[in-house]
């Protein structure tokens, strides 16, 4: 509870590699920027919802009724793209609370500071994931 009063105090705080890595203060604000961004998804979505059920116009013209659908249709392949987003932000959330956030999945050395403030659902290291990647390049490449 003292980190989150510390960051309302100083609400222009970023983590940094000089201080404990996943120190309460650390964890408060990756808590809140988690919060935060799934509360902006989630209004995104009540709008898109909202959006959906009143724009059911029926067009007459062929190319404007295509466009109509195509939009719709691109709008609920964003929803669903932010659903499985939810779902990574949920579990980072677990993460915080049992204690692992912020440490690789597969090395255990920790993910750093920079990455998950810009991937806060990151999961592997740079190093660990460069490492998935060119593997999944290899068996696509097969």
């Amino acid at each position: 509870m003292k980190a989150a009063v510390l960051l309302a105090e100083r609400p222009e705080y970023r983590p940094s590699e000089d201080e404990e890595f996943m120190g309460e203060r650390q964890l408060e604000y990756f808590k809140q920027k988690l919060l935060n961004w799934k509360e902006d998804i989630l209004r995104e979505s009540r709008e898109t919802l909202s959006h959906l059920q009143t724009e059911t116009e029926n067009h007459p013209d062929f190319a404007d009724r295509a466009s109509s659908e195509t939009d719709r249709a691109l709008e609920l392949r964003t929803r669903d793209r932010q659903r499985k987003l939810i779902s990574k932000i949920d579990e980072a959330m677990r993460r915080i609370e049992d204690g692992s956030y912020g440490y690789c999945e597969e090395t255990g050395e920790p993910i750093g500071v920079a990455r998950l403030d810009a991937r806060p659902i990151a999961t592997l290291s740079l190093e660990a994931q460069e490492h998935h990647e060119r593997r999944e390049r290899v068996h696509r490449d097969d």
